[in-house]
């Protein structure tokens, strides 16, 4: 193998390597050389073998196992959000928003008026732009000017972000377990994820100091109702990873509040008072619908003026006219009212469903968002298996991780849709299926 790989640097390394797999040479699962034996075949430094592996395993294209050496990447299907069509299970795994909690735009989109905008016109609506600095006035408190930029959605920003800041195979500290998008983006752009544990109170302290020390140039963070485990950053926490990023004034700090007016918890920061490089990313797509694809990014005047470098009008610009629909809908106090409600039955349902979970046998805490992260006894992959005999569809936290937590012992849950009898059933086969797997009991299967 190694004499159909050439290249003396690592780019030409990894090209060639590239052109094997796409000509059907390597295929998904084969073996690549090791190190030392590229390199001597090569006639190269070993740590240029590492660079080309690592261009492409940055991009998922191979994977390195270990002691397992390194391989050519499966062809796997990639971790998304949403419904799964074509199963006829109970979907319990969405992540999604309850559609009849989500406000209904007929009436909004009926009084919307105004003139066409045109080539050249700011990127952000005027009106939309004084509303959202009054949003995101706590974003925040540092004696810098706090500049708007709009996006499409919180993954597009995050995504802009990270390009503006970062090249390839720069260091991103990403929470572990973490949002499915922000290992997407990451992978994907090449960038080497440094994963940071992430407990109640949110990211560790410990994990991303050893992040920094690797050499992170940007913090990709969850401020509360961190998803998929719903942590939320505590007053005492924030407080102690300000004064660790104190000393790194120029690394990105990324905060993704998706959640926002949603959460039940207050928003701590961990963007101290004099740092250089930030941004506090909030959408509205979990309170006015997963298709309103807009979201708003404050941030220093330095990245708000990279940022819109990468949003040229008449290209990448979001629609004005659904900035004006957002702002009509922010501005409605029936709708402010429904997303306060629709606040009040998320927590309920999940709270409710813990409780249920714990009196079968799985102890449980609901905390902040969409769903539940359920702690188990025994790997969660088995439990799923299980659960799919029972007509669940259900989701293993190992979707979530960053390899570091693998086998994952956690399940991430969707339930606030269900009546109280397919809560109470799924409750019931949640525990059944944790017991069989640590052959406690039988099993009871669909037909």
């Amino acid at each position: 193998m190694e004499s159909q790989i050439n290249g003396r640097s690592a780019s030409e390394i990894a090209d060639s390597l590239r052109a094997l797999i796409e000509r059907g040479a390597l295929r998904p699962g084969d073996p690549l050389p090791s190190v030392r034996a590229l390199a001597e075949s090569l006639g190269v430094n070993r740590n240029t073998v590492v660079a080309g592996y690592r261009l492409l395993s940055g991009t998922g294209v191979i994977v390195s196992r270990g002691r397992g050496g390194t391989r050519v990447a499966d062809l796997l299907p990639v971790a998304q959000e949403g419904f799964a069509g074509d199963s006829l299970l109970r979907d319990v795994a969405t992540g999604n928003p309850d559609p009849d909690l989500i406000p209904d735009p007929s009436q909004a989109l009926a009084s919307m008026a105004g003139r066409p905008v045109l080539y050249g016109e700011p990127v952000i609506d005027p009106d939309l732009q004084r509303w959202g600095l009054e949003w995101m006035s706590d974003a925040h408190a540092g004696a810098a000017p706090m500049r708007l930029t709009v996006t499409s959605g919180a993954a597009d920003a995050v995504e802009r972000l990270l390009a503006q800041a970062l090249t390839r195979e720069d260091a991103v500290a990403l929470e572990d377990p973490c949002f499915l998008a922000s290992i997407h983006t990451v992978r994907l752009a090449g960038y080497r994820p440094i994963a940071v544990p992430v407990d109640d109170e949110g990211m560790t302290v410990a994990g991303l100091k050893a992040a920094l020390e690797q050499g992170a140039r940007a913090v990709v963070c969850t401020p509360r109702a961190q998803n998929p485990s719903g942590a939320s950053l505590s007053a005492r926490r924030a407080t102690q990873l300000r004064e660790l990023l104190a000393a790194h004034p120029y690394v990105l700090i990324i905060e993704d509040d998706h959640f926002s007016m949603l959460s039940r918890e207050p928003f701590h920061s961990l963007i101290g008072p004099q740092h250089q490089r930030w941004a506090v990313v909030r959408s509205v797509s979990k309170f006015l619908g997963p298709d309103m694809c807009l979201a708003l990014a404050a941030s220093d005047p330095e990245t708000a003026d990279r940022l819109a470098m990468r949003l040229t009008p008449g290209t990448t610009w979001v629609s004005h006219l659904l900035q004006r629909l957002v702002l009509v809908l922010m501005t409605d106090p029936d709708v402010l009212a429904r997303i306060g409600a629709a606040s009040e039955h998320y927590a309920a349902r999940n709270a409710d469903f813990a409780e249920r979970l714990s009196a079968h046998g799985v102890p449980t805490e609901a905390g902040d968002g969409l769903n539940l992260w359920v702690p188990l006894e025994v790997p969660a992959r088995a439990v799923v298996e299980r659960l799919m005999r029972r007509g669940w569809l259900a989701r293993s936290g190992d979707e979530f991780t960053l390899g570091t937590l693998s086998p994952s012992y956690r399940l991430r849950l969707t339930v606030h849709d269900l009546s109280q009898d397919e809560a109470e059933l799924l409750a019931a086969d949640i525990g059944a299926a944790v017991r069989a797997v640590g052959g406690r009991s039988g099993d009871r299967e669909v037909a």
